[in-house]
C-alpha cells in the first residue's frame, strides 16, 4: 500500500431515536425561534428550544449512548488528512492529495481546537488568505490581492448555495453563518474556479459544506461568554424519520461587544444575530438521495456613519442600529447510476433584508443548477452542468448612496463541461473545461481552463493549471450614485456653491478578465511531515479605475450645489504573483505542528488614457508576507493546550502597520460528551487595526484583546 493510502474515517454510531413525540417537541422548538425576530425574544426562544431538546432526550431510554460523537481528527494519521475526500477543484469527489489546485481544508477538528466564532476568523486556518477585520462585524476578506469592505472576486458557497450579491459582487460576511459545530469542512480555492463555478471564482472558491443529518444525531447544547464575546448560546437536536430519513434542527444567538476606537473609547458598534434553521437527508434508495435545508436569522448591526452634507458643517456623524434579515431554502436530489456515473439537481431561494440609514435593500434570489457525470470510455470521465439564475431586488435611497433605477431583475444563464483524460493511468491526468455564461451586464462570457497531475509517486503530486477568468459588473457598478465628501462654498473657486464629489456606475462598464498560471507540488518527504507548495502568476486586464469627469450645477436637492462626477471604467491592469506554502509535522503522537506562509507582489498601472488617481491604491491593500503557526497538544487528565502565532505585514495605502497576534486556548475533556475550553486571543497587544473602511464612511476602529470561556454538551 502507498503512503497516501486510503484509510477509512472513524466509525461512527446510528442514533436509535425517532418518533412522533419527539418530531412534535423540535418542530415545536423550530417554529418558536423561526418567530422570534427580535435578539430579546431570540434569548427566550434559545431556552424554550432547549427545554424542548431536553425533554426529546428523555423520551428516550439510552439516548446518551446512542448519541455520536465528533470524531477527533487529531486522532487520524498524516496520510488520512491528505486523503481527506474534496468536491471543489473538479465539482466531483477526490483524494485531496491528488487534486490539481491550490486547495486546504479546514477540518471540523481545526474549528474547534483554533477556538473560532465565526466564519471569517475560520478563514485564518488557510494559507494565502486575506482576512482582516474592519470593525465589530465587518470583515475585508479575499484570496491573492485586492482586499477590501467590498471585495469582488471571492465566490462564496454554504452547502452549495452561493453567498455572493449582485449588488457589488462580494458577500456581505456579517450576515453569513451557521452553526459551527455542524460543519463537516471547509474547502478553500486559492485561485481561478470560473470553469467550473461561474464569474466572480476570480481569486478562490470557498466551499463551505455541513455535516449529513445523521452525522449530527443527538443533543448539543453549547454556550458562554467573555469580554467580547459578550454572550452565545447554541442548541441543536439530530433525529430519525424513519430508518433511512434523518434530520436535525438548530437555533442559536450571540451577541458581540464593540470594537475600539484608536483612542481607546467604545466604537459603538456592537452585534448580535438570532438563527434557526434545519436539514433533512433521506436516503430513498440506494441510488437516490433528497437532501432538504434552511435557515432564518436576524440581527443587528450598530454602526455609526459619516455622512457628507450640503449644510455646515458638510459632514456628521449618525449612529445606526441596522438591521439585517433573512431566509433561505435549499433542495438537492442526487442519483447514482454507478461509483462513476450519476446526476444532481439542485435548487435554492434565498430572501435578504438590509435596512440601515443610508440605503435598504430587499432582494430575492432563485437558482437552479444541473450536473451529470458519466465515463466516456475506458480513460474520460465527463462532468457537464447547466444553471439559471434570477435575481430581483428593491433599494431605498438616500442623499449618500442611491441606484437608479431603484428595482431591478437580472438574469444569468449558464452551462460547464469538463473532461478528465488519464494519460497514464493512476499517474498522469489532463483536465479541459470551461463555463459558458449569458448574463445582463456583459452578455456572452467563456472561461476555460486546462489542468494536469501528475504523481510520479505514491508520495508526491505536481500539478499545473492555466486558466481565464472574468469578473462580471455588479449593480452598483451599472447604477450607483455614492456621495463622498462635500467642499464648502469658494474652495473649489472664488464665489462657487458646496461642491460634492460623487461616484458613479457606467452601463458601459465591462468585465474584469484574468488570465492565471499556476504550478504547485505536494509531497509528504516523511510520515511525520507534509508539504503543500503553490505559486501562481495572474495577469489582470479591464480592471475597474474612477475616472474624473467635467462638473456640473445641481439644484436638487437645495442648496444648489456642483458635483464632482467620477465614473466607474476599465482602464487599470496589472499583475499579482506569489508564493503559498504550507506544512504540517506530527512532533509526537500528543503533538502536532501547522506552519502557514504566503508572499504577495501586485502590480498595477493605468492605460495612457486614464486620469484616475485613487485606484493604483490597490497595490498597498494586501499584505507582501503573512506568516502562521500553530501548535495542539494533547496533554494528560483529558486535557488540550493549542496555540496559534500570526504575523500580518503592513498595508501601506490604508496606514495599517504591520501586527502579531496569539492566541491561546485550553480545553478539557471532563466526560465523553461534556467538554470546558478557555481561549484568549490577541495577546500581544492590547487592540490594534486591521483594516479600513472604503467607499462607505463608518469609523476606523481597533480590535481588542478578547478572552471567553465555552462549555460544550452532547448526549
Amino acid at each position: 500500500m502507498g503512503r497516501w493510502r486510503s484509510h477509512s474515517m472513524l466509525t461512527r454510531r446510528k442514533s436509535t431515536g425517532g418518533g412522533g413525540t419527539v418530531a412534535r417537541l423540535v418542530a415545536w422548538g423550530l417554529v418558536r425561534a423561526h418567530a422570534s425576530w427580535g435578539a430579546a425574544v431570540a434569548r427566550k426562544t434559545l431556552w424554550s428550544l432547549a427545554v424542548a431538546l431536553l425533554l426529546a432526550a428523555r423520551a428516550f431510554s439510552g439516548a446518551g449512548e446512542s448519541g455520536q460523537r465528533l470524531p477527533d481528527l487529531t486522532e487520524l494519521s498524516l496520510e488520512e488528512l491528505m486523503n481527506i475526500r474534496v468536491t471543489s477543484v473538479s465539482r466531483k469527489t477526490e483524494r485531496l492529495s491528488r487534486a490539481a489546485g491550490a486547495i486546504h481544508v479546514i477540518t471540523q477538528d481545526d474549528l474547534r481546537r483554533a477556538g473560532v466564532t465565526s466564519l471569517p476568523e475560520a478563514l485564518r486556518l488557510a494559507p494565502g488568505m486575506e482576512v482582516a477585520r474592519v470593525d465589530a462585524h465587518t470583515w475585508g476578506i479575499t484570496s491573492r490581492g485586492f482586499n477590501d469592505v467590498f471585495a469582488n472576486k471571492l465566490l462564496v458557497m454554504i452547502d452549495g448555495r452561493s453567498m455572493y450579491t449582485p449588488l457589488f459582487s462580494g458577500v456581505f460576511w456579517d450576515m453569513q453563518d451557521t452553526l459551527l459545530e455542524d460543519l463537516e469542512r471547509i474547502e478553500i480555492i486559492r485561485g481561478p474556479g470560473a470553469a467550473l463555478w461561474g464569474a466572480n471564482a476570480v481569486n478562490g472558491v470557498i466551499n463551505i459544506i455541513t455535516r449529513r443529518a445523521k452525522d449530527t444525531q443527538g443533543v448539543l447544547l453549547a454556550g458562554g461568554g467573555g469580554t467580547e464575546e459578550r454572550g452565545f448560546g447554541n442548541v441543536r437536536y439530530g433525529g430519525t424519520l424513519g430508518g433511512d430519513a434523518h434530520f436535525r434542527v438548530y437555533a442559536k444567538y450571540f451577541n458581540r461587544d464593540e470594537s475600539a476606537l484608536p483612542s481607546g473609547a467604545e466604537a459603538d458598534d456592537a452585534w448580535q444575530v438570532a438563527r434557526s434553521g434545519f436539514r433533512m437527508d433521506w436516503d430513498a434508495s440506494e441510488r437516490n438521495t433528497l437532501t432538504l435545508a434552511g435557515d432564518l436569522s436576524t440581527g443587528t448591526l450598530a454602526q455609526s456613519f459619516l455622512l457628507a452634507t450640503l449644510t455646515p458643517p458638510f459632514q456628521q456623524t449618525a449612529h445606526d442600529d441596522l438591521n439585517i434579515r433573512g431566509g433561505n431554502l435549499l433542495a438537492r436530489w442526487s442519483h447514482t447510476f454507478s461509483d462513476a456515473s450519476d446526476i444532481r439537481l439542485q435548487f435554492y431561494y434565498d430572501h435578504t433584508v438590509r435596512d440601515t440609514l443610508i440605503f435598504k435593500e430587499n432582494r430575492d434570489n432563485y437558482d437552479v443548477d444541473f450536473q451529470h457525470r458519466f465515463p466516456l470510455g475506458r480513460r474520460q470521465d465527463i462532468i457537464w452542468g447547466l444553471g439559471y439564475r434570477l435575481t430581483s431586488d428593491d433599494v431605498g435611497n438616500s442623499f449618500s448612496v442611491a441606484l437608479n433605477p431603484q428595482s431591478r431583475t437580472t438574469r444569468l444563464l449558464s452551462a460547464f463541461a469538463q473532461d478528465e483524460i488519464t494519460l497514464l493511468p493512476n499517474q498522469l491526468y489532463l483536465t479541459l473545461g470551461s463555463k459558458f455564461e449569458q448574463n445582463d451586464f456583459t452578455g456572452f462570457e467563456i472561461q476555460p481552463r486546462a489542468r494536469l497531475s501528475w504523481t510520479p509517486s505514491d508520495w508526491q503530486t505536481i500539478w499545473a493549471a492555466i486558466s481565464r477568468a472574468v469578473r462580471t459588473p455588479s449593480r452598483a457598478e451599472d447604477d450607483i450614485r455614492l456621495s463622498q465628501q462635500v467642499l464648502p462654498p469658494g474652495r473649489v473657486f472664488p464665489g462657487a456653491p458646496p461642491a460634492v464629489t460623487v461616484f458613479f456606475g457606467n452601463r458601459g462598464f465591462d468585465s474584469e478578465k484574468m488570465l492565471a498560471y499556476e504550478l504547485g507540488y505536494r509531497v509528504q518527504p516523511h510520515e511525520q511531515v507534509t508539504l503543500d507548495l503553490a505559486t501562481f502568476y495572474n495577469a489582470y486586464d479591464h480592471l475597474r479605475s474612477l475616472e474624473p469627469g467635467t462638473p456640473f450645477l445641481e439644484t436638487s436637492p437645495a442648496p444648489a450645489h456642483l458635483v464632482i462626477p467620477f465614473s466607474v471604467a476599465n482602464k487599470l491592469k496589472g499583475e499579482t504573483y506569489g508564493v503559498e506554502l504550507s506544512g504540517l509535522w506530527q512532533v509526537a503522537e500528543w503533538w502536532r505542528l501547522r506552519g502557514l506562509y504566503s508572499f504577495l507582489q501586485i502590480q498595477l498601472r493605468k492605460d495612457q488614457s486614464s486620469q484616475d488617481t485613487i485606484s493604483e491604491g490597490a497595490e498597498g491593500n494586501s499584505p507582501h508576507h503573512q506568516f502562521s503557526l500553530r501548535s495542539s497538544m494533547d496533554l494528560p487528565g483529558r486535557l488540550e493546550l493549542d496555540l496559534a502565532f500570526r504575523y500580518v505585514d503592513r498595508l501601506p495605502s490604508l496606514r495599517i502597520p504591520s501586527y502579531s497576534t496569539l492566541d491561546v486556548r485550553v480545553g478539557w475533556k471532563i466526560t465523553r460528551g461534556l467538554e470546558a475550553a478557555i481561549v484568549a486571543q490577541n495577546l500581544l497587544d492590547h487592540r490594534h487595526p486591521e483594516f479600513r473602511p472604503s467607499f462607505i464612511g463608518t469609523q476606523f476602529t481597533e480590535i481588542q484583546r478578547a478572552v471567553y470561556t465555552k462549555l460544550t454538551w452532547r448526549f
